[in-house]
C-alpha cells in the first residue's frame, strides 16, 4: 500500500523542524494499519529483533527486552510492546517511510512499532532525535512539555523518565494523526483503547559518537602518527606551565588529522551507511549471472533496495552499508542512492556497462536489491 501524506513540507521545515512540537491532524487521510498485531508478536519473537516490554501495574515499572516467546501472562490492562528497525523486515510497514524521503536520508533512523492496551506506555520521558509519532488503530492521549532543563531518573534500569511537567501539548490522536517532537521536549502517551503508533525517527549524531568513530578510523588506516615537536624551544623559566602556543599546537595536530578531506570523506561515509540494527539479508547469498541480471532489467523489470539498508552519495564517492562503491558509472551510482525501486528507466546505458552490470550484479547476490517475485 502507498501512503499518501497530506503535508506542506517547506512551511513545516520552516515554522516546527527542531523548533517546536505539533500535531498534524488527519495527516494520512483513511490511515490503514500495515501490521497486525500478531504479526508484531511474531517479529518480537525472533532474535534478530530489537524488541521489549514495558508495563506499569501498582505504580511499578517494568521492562523486559525480547526475544520473547509468549505474551498471554501480561493481562489486558498497563503494558506496550515495541519494536525498532520494523522497516527493515516488514515491507508493508516500511512503506510508511518512503513519504518522509524528502528528509535527508542519512539523518533517517528508523521505523519503530508500539502496540499498547489500555493503559500502556512507557512513562514520561525525553529523546535526543525528531519523531513523527503516527497514531494508527486505537486511541491514545500524548502531552508534550517545553523544552526547558529537567532532571532525568530511572524508575527501572532500562528505563529513563523525567518528573511530570505542564503540557504545551494536551491531546488524543486519531488514525492519520501525526505528532511530530523534536529533540529535547518531554513527552508520555498514555493509551484509551489498545493502539498502534509507529514513529518515525531521525537522528543526528553526537560529538563523542563521531569523536570515537574517527578514532577508530584514524588508527585502522595509520593516520596521526606523527609526533609533536618544537625546533623552536627555548629556555623556560618555568618549567611546570603548558604555555598557550603549545597547547594551540597541540590542537593544530588534531584538527589537522581530520582537516584531510578524502580521509574525513571516507571515514564519514562508512560511518553514517552502518546500520544501528540488523538487515534482513539472506544468510546464503544468490549467485545470479550478470547476464540474467541486465537481460531482466531491459525486459522491464525493476530491483527493489532492502529496506533499511544505508545508501548514500557523498561528494564524487558512493556508500553502500559501510562500504565505498567504487563504480564504473557515477549517473547509475548515483540513481541507486536516489531511488529505492529502480530499472532501466533510472540506469539508462550503465546497463550496457559490463563493468557497472557487474557491479550491479555484486550487490544483487549480497542481497541488497532484489527482484520482486
Amino acid at each position: 500500500m502507498a501512503y499518501q501524506l497530506n503535508l506542506n513540507w517547506p512551511e513545516f521545515l520552516e515554522k516546527y523542524w527542531q523548533k517546536k512540537p505539533v500535531v498534524l491532524k488527519r495527516a494520512f487521510a483513511d490511515f490503514v494499519d500495515p501490521i497486525s498485531p500478531d504479526e508484531l508478536a511474531g517479529l518480537a519473537m525472533e532474535p534478530e529483533v530489537d524488541s521489549r516490554i514495558v508495563s506499569h501495574v501498582n505504580g511499578q515499572w517494568q521492562a523486559w527486552n525480547g526475544p520473547f516467546e509468549q505474551f498471554d501472562h501480561l493481562g489486558e490492562t498497563d503494558w506496550s510492546l515495541l519494536a525498532q528497525a520494523v522497516n527493515h523486515w516488514h515491507a508493508p510497514s516500511a512503506e510508511l517511510v518512503k513519504p518522509f524521503r524528502v528528509l535527508p536520508e542519512w539523518r533517517f533512523d528508523d521505523l519503530m512499532i508500539s502496540y499498547s492496551v489500555p493503559g500502556g506506555g512507557v512513562g514520561p520521558h525525553i529523546d535526543q532525535y525528531d519523531v513523527f509519532i503516527i497514531q494508527g488503530m486505537g486511541s491514545r492521549r500524548w502531552r508534550v512539555g517545553d523544552k526547558l532543563p529537567m532532571k532525568q531518573f530511572c524508575p527501572h534500569p532500562a528505563l529513563l523518565h523525567v518528573d511530570p511537567f505542564p503540557p504545551i501539548i494536551d491531546e488524543d490522536l486519531e488514525p492519520g494523526d501525526i505528532l511530530y517532537i523534536p529533540p529535547g521536549f518531554p513527552h508520555d502517551g498514555f493509551t484509551h483503547e489498545t493502539a498502534f503508533n509507529y514513529s518515525i525517527g531521525f537522528r543526528g549524531p553526537n560529538g563523542r559518537d563521531l569523536i570515537s568513530s574517527f578514532a577508530d578510523y584514524a588508527l585502522e588506516n595509520d593516520l596521526g602518527g606523527e609526533h609533536y615537536s618544537d625546533p623552536d624551544l627555548t629556555c623556560r623559566e618555568h618549567p611546570g606551565r603548558v604555555e598557550d602556543y603549545e597547547l594551540e599546537r597541540v590542537r593544530g595536530m588534531m584538527i589537522e588529522m581530520i582537516s584531510q578531506p578524502e580521509h574525513f570523506k571516507q571515514w564519514f561515509g562508512s560511518f553514517i551507511t552502518t546500520p544501528r540494527h540488523e538487515l534482513d539479508i539472506a544468510p546464503e547469498p544468490d549467485d545470479y549471472p550478470v547476464e540474467e541480471i541486465v537481460a531482466a532489467l531491459k525486459e522491464g523489470q525493476v530491483l527493489t533496495r532492502l529496506s533499511g539498508l544505508r545508501v548514500l552519495h557523498i561528494g564524487d564517492s558512493f556508500f553502500i552499508n559501510s562500504e565505498c562503491l567504487e563504480t564504473a558509472d557515477a549517473r547509475a551510482a548515483d540513481a541507486l542512492c536516489r531511488y529505492t525501486i529502480i530499472g532501466q528507466q533510472e540506469l539508462g546505458d550503465a546497463l550496457d556497462n559490463p563493468a557497472f552490470a557487474a557491479e550491479l550484479t555484486a550487490l544483487v547476490n549480497q542481497g541488497y536489491w532484489y527482484f520482486d517475485e
